[in-house]
This record gives structure tokens, sequence and C-alpha cells, in this order.
């Protein structure tokens, strides 16, 4: 009776392995995934701090600082849910049927998918704090050890939202139109880029209904310090969110996806 539980560990951890050695060897993806946040944060950041200083001088909003931990978050957010492409794929070749007629627990693979998405995500996510001394901001080191933890929390919960979508997709094709309709609303709906303060009442609800923001909240609150953050945060009923509060609420969106991602594994045929 012992060796079932033995079989699920040994399972979630062949899975991840497989996952982070795939990751390893393809430099091309670790290399490629610089582009897009480097021309969000240099080109668009750059751009709006321009037209900031012309708009409002006096007001010495860094659009470039500002954005950073969004940028951060953003990484996190594509590398994880795009990790479900790797169900997607094992589908198509045959792989996933073997593993599903495996002797082990589903749950388990459903496990060792979000534990292996989520560790990419996260060193994905560290890989951006090189642009550190570009984007103007100083990080003492329980600052960094907070911004990891933040990111594992967020990695985790991101990637099993997409473990749970890619279960119940059956092609590469629809994959990726899923993923792009979903990906870019949750970035753009979110405090990334800009601050919640200047956004119309509609999208401010919309953005408390999406679970990046409170990642992205967090992450600017660990980068740049409450005190900075403190009239550019997220509020609930003119309750500013601290970054405890954030935590919990993304680590119970996180708790969800995984419950639900074990479920559609489970009930997979």
């Amino acid at each position: 009776s012992g060796a079932v539980p033995l079989n699920n560990v040994m399972a979630i951890y062949i899975i991840w392995y497989r996952d982070i050695l795939r990751f390893w060897r393809d430099r091309a993806r670790l290399f490629t995934s610089f582009i897009q946040p480097f021309l969000f944060l240099v080109i668009f950041g750059t751009g709006l701090s321009a037209s900031m200083r012309f708009a409002a001088p006096d007001t010495g909003f860094d659009a470039i600082q500002f954005m950073f931990p969004g940028i951060i978050a953003m990484v996190v957010l594509f590398t994880a849910i795009m990790s479900g492409v790797s169900i997607v794929w094992d589908r198509e070749f045959g792989f996933l049927k073997e593993v599903l007629v495996a002797p082990v627990s589903r749950s388990a693979v459903a496990l060792g998918k979000v534990l292996g998405g989520g560790t990419i995500a996260v060193i994905q996510g560290l890989v951006m704090l090189v642009f550190i001394p570009f984007a103007h901001v100083s990080l003492s080191v329980s600052s960094v050890f907070l911004l990891i933890a933040l990111m594992l929390v967020t990695a985790f919960s991101l990637t099993a939202m997409g473990i749970l979508i890619a279960s119940r997709i059956r092609t590469m094709e629809s994959f990726q139109v899923v993923m792009q309709l979903l990906l870019f609303p949750m970035l753009f709906i979110s405090p990334a880029f800009f601050p919640v303060q200047s956004m119309p009442a509609w999208l401010k609800t919309a953005v408390l209904f999406n679970p990046i923001s409170y990642a992205i909240d967090a992450m600017r609150q660990a980068v740049l310090g409450a005190e900075y953050t403190a009239s550019l945060g997220l509020e609930i009923a003119g309750h500013q969110l601290s970054i405890a509060l954030d935590v919990l609420l993304v680590a119970l969106f996180g708790v969800l996806m995984v419950v639900l991602a074990v479920r559609s594994f489970s009930s997979q045929e």
C-alpha cells in the first residue's frame, strides 16, 4: 500500500524534471523570452515617461520604474500559462495517453506539470532582474527574497490555470488562439502599465477581478516600497491592499486552480 504514494511522488518528480530538462535544452526559448519584456520596458516605458514629462513636467513620474514590477509579472504570467502547451503537445504525439494509463495517480501528473511550469516561470522572472539598473530601482537582499516568494506564488497559481485550460484543449492551434484571447486581456486589464487611479471606473472594477492585478500590486510594493505605491496601489472599498492580502488572494486563486486542474486530469479519458 505504501508503493502507491511513492509511485506518485516519483511521478511528480519525473514530470517536473522532464519539463525543466526540456527548458534547459531549449536555449533559444530563454533568449527570445527577453525580447518582449525588453520592448515593453525600454521602448514603451521610455516613450511613456517622455510623454508624461511633456504633459505634466512636475509629476516626477518614472514610467520605467513603475512598469518594472509589471514586466516581471508579465513574464511570469506568459511563461506560466503557456506551459500548458506541453500538455497539448504530449496529447497530439501520444505521450500523455501513455502517462495517463501508467500506474500512478492522475493527480500526480497534474501536480508534476504545475510544479514544472511554475519553476520555469520563476526562472524566467528571475532573469528579468538583469534590467534592475535600467529600471532605476535598488533592491535590498530582503526585497529580492520577498520578490522571489511572490513569483513562486504567482507562477504556481497561473501555471495551474494554464494546465486546467490545456487539459480541455485537443489541438495546438486551438490552444494558441485561446491563450492569445486570454493573456493580453489579463495583462492590459491590470495595473502593469498604468496606475489604477488613472483608469475609468468600469476598468477599475474589471482590474479587481483579474488575479494577476494582485500579484503585480504585491511585486510593486516589494520592489518600490509601500510609501511609493501608497497612491498607486489597489484599493477595495477604499482600503489599500497590503502585500499579505495580495498574496492571500493570489494563493486562494491558485488553490482553486490546482483543485480544478487535478479534477480535470482525473476525468480525462
